[in-house]
This record gives C-alpha cells, structure tokens and sequence, in this order.
C-alpha cells in the first residue's frame, strides 16, 4: 500500500508512460480511496476514438466498476497535469473528495491556470486540490514528449 501524495503520484507518472509507448499524450491518473488505488488509467484518445478518454476520466471509470457506484465519495484523484474542464466537471459529478496533480497545463488547466474552475459557486460539490506534487517530473515527461513529437 502507497502512503504518500508523491509515491502515489510516481505510479500516475508510470502509467503516463504506458500512454506515452501507444503514441498517446503521457498523462496518467489513479484513485485512491482509503489507502488502497481502486482505479487507474492514461490517455487513450487515439486508441479508443474517443475524445473523453483521458487520463482521469479512465480512472474514474475503472474505480467506479470496482466500487459499483458512479459516486466516487472518499477518494484521491491523482493525476500528472492540471485537469481540463471536462475532466474537473467528471470529478464534480462522481464526488471526488480531492485531486492532487502534478503540473499546471497553461493552455487548457482549470483549477488555477485558466480558471478556478472548483470555486464556483453554482456547483453543488467542493473537490479540495492540491498541485505541484513532482511537478518537475510530470512537467519533463510531457513536455519531453512534445519535444520530440516537434522532430518528427
């Protein structure tokens, strides 16, 4: 059993690069409830043809099997970049209890970079965050990728 923000954080790094080896942006997330990972998954956009099969709305999906229930009350969402709006508004609507990331993602990040898309009031459900957890090494992997992805 993993027990810190960061070790959790280097399993969502390592799941980032099984994105990475199909040809997929390397983001990788888990979900944690009580300790224990009940959910994991990374991008799959390409080879799903499916534009909402990102890394955290993979994991989402895969804790929600294992605990039955579309709500996900009590749990960890960790993941290796800043959510996008799509991903933020999945959290709301399973009840994430908190969200650790690792980078910010200037272009399209909604907790802080382009948004404070958790602090708004409409929303019925608060997600604490927290980001900047190996925020070097996520921000190398993905920005690592693209380098490469330019020379090609």
């Amino acid at each position: 059993m993993l027990k810190s923000d960061e070790e959790y954080m280097q399993y969502a790094l390592e799941l980032a690069s099984q994105a990475q080896t199909q040809g997929e942006v390397p983001v990788g997330a888990i979900v944690v409830h009580h300790g224990i990972i009940i959910g994991e998954g990374y991008n799959q956009v390409i080879g799903h043809h499916d534009p909402s099969a990102h890394a955290e709305i993979m994991a989402m999906r895969d804790a929600a099997l294992h605990l039955g229930n579309y709500r996900l009350p009590d749990t960890s969402l960790y993941v290796t970049i800043e959510p996008c709006s799509m991903c933020a508004g999945a959290m709301v609507h399973a009840r994430i209890a908190r969200l650790v990331y690792g980078a910010s993602e200037p272009k399209a990040g909604v907790v802080h970079s382009q948004q404070q898309f958790f602090e708004q009031e409409f929303l019925n459900h608060r997600v604490e965050y927290l980001g900047g957890v190996l925020e070097a090494a996520c921000s190398k992997q993905i920005s690592d990728f693209f380098k490469a992805r330019r020379k090609t």
